[in-house]
């Protein structure tokens, strides 16, 4: 037995090695053609280019690999079949739960290095060729925050509440400052119709302030310019949206629990932190249905099964994209919208395999 696992093996790494290659070449291929267009006319050197897609490389990488798992499990298997490998196996007394285990034990390899991909190599390259689309061919203002308009911050003593904030001219619009004392009542609103950030501090103009004052009552008075001084900078508002796959686990993490104590909804960030677990688990979820799709089927051979392939993995996909806007819309908790697909399709392999013929 530890023969056939030593050759599965063997034959397994070199066809996922082949279908990667062919998947990644593919999609790199469509993708320059789809961005030809967009690097044309924004006169990007050849250099960029080449660079856009180096760091582009690793997040296609991990998201060809289910594929590639699922079609090398598939030729290979059905390749077995041809030859009549199986039929010997089975002649032999060998159970083909038992073919199935070295696969899935390889398959688990796989889901693991996906995982460490995305986790230590994908962040930074996928961050690198963002910032180059974004700021060298998109022209986007590298200073986007992820509240521009309608900022609500919480200080530690002091609630700001910004309509817009310019990350370019350091300029508030329309800015309400609400300052509390320890017990949480309101002890001074400040409220203009423009800040700006001039030599450390704060150019708060034309507002009013309300103050409350020893008898309980608030006072309020008017002012031209007033120079506030506090904690926050413009880098405080000027934080650069990021995407899920520019960070790690942890990262994302501790970027999804800012957003939301600062008041934002951090729903997408919580489902996209999920599914960076469940995702490089669909390798292992493909390859049990693969499995009995290669040995199972009668009669179409190869082709027939590799079609089927690839139709599981546009149905995963559609199952992981509708899985996550339930998760997005609230209507499924995180949790569950990140790994329900999971769920269903390991229990569908599952259950196809204990059906298989032995």
């Amino acid at each position: 037995m530890k023969v056939l696992q030593k050759k599965i093996y063997k034959e397994f790494i070199w066809l996922f090695i082949l279908c990667l290659f062919v998947f990644i070449s593919l999609f790199l291929l469509i993708d320059f053609v789809q961005k030809l267009d967009n690097f044309v006319e924004t006169g990007v050197s050849k250099a960029t280019i080449v660079s856009y897609f180096f760091y582009k490389t690793p997040h296609i990488i991990v998201q060809m690999i289910p594929v590639a798992t699922l079609i090398a499990v598939i030729v290979l298997l059905s390749i077995m079949r041809k030859n009549n490998e199986v039929m010997a196996m089975k002649a032999c007394g060998i159970d083909i739960l038992k073919l199935s285990l070295a696969i899935i034990i390889i398959s688990l390899a796989v889901s693991i290095i996906s995982f460490l991909l995305s986790e230590l190599i994908v962040p930074y390259a996928s961050s690198k060729s963002n910032q180059i689309w974004d700021i060298e061919v998109d022209k986007q203002d590298p200073t986007r925050f992820y509240g521009s308009h309608q900022i609500w911050y919480k200080a530690p003593n002091a609630i700001y509440w910004i309509r817009h904030f310019d990350g370019v001219t350091n300029t508030m619009q329309n800015p309400v400052f609400y300052f509390f004392d320890r017990h949480f009542h309101m002890v001074k609103r400040i409220e203009a119709k423009r800040g700006v950030w001039q030599n450390g501090v704060w150019k708060i103009e034309n507002g009013i302030i309300q103050e409350l004052q020893e008898d309980g009552d608030y006072k309020l008075t008017s002012f031209v310019e007033l120079f506030l001084e506090v904690a926050e900078t413009p880098d405080t508002f000027t934080r650069q949206i990021k995407e899920p796959e520019d960070m790690s686990y942890q990262q994302l993490k501790k970027y999804a629990e800012t957003v939301g104590n600062e008041g934002y909804d951090n729903t997408t960030y919580l489902v996209d932190l999920n599914l960076k677990l469940s995702f490089p688990l669909i390798s292992l979820v493909l390859s049990i249905l693969g499995i009995p799709v290669a040995l199972g089927l009668r009669s179409g051979g190869m082709p027939l099964a590799v079609s089927i392939g690839v139709g599981l993995c546009f149905l995963y996909m559609l199952a992981v994209g509708f899985s996550r806007s339930l998760g997005l819309s609230g209507i499924l908790p995180p949790l569950l919208s990140a790994w329900i697909p999971n769920l269903l399709f390991i229990l569908t392999g599952i259950h196809m395999m204990m059906r298989l013929e032995r």
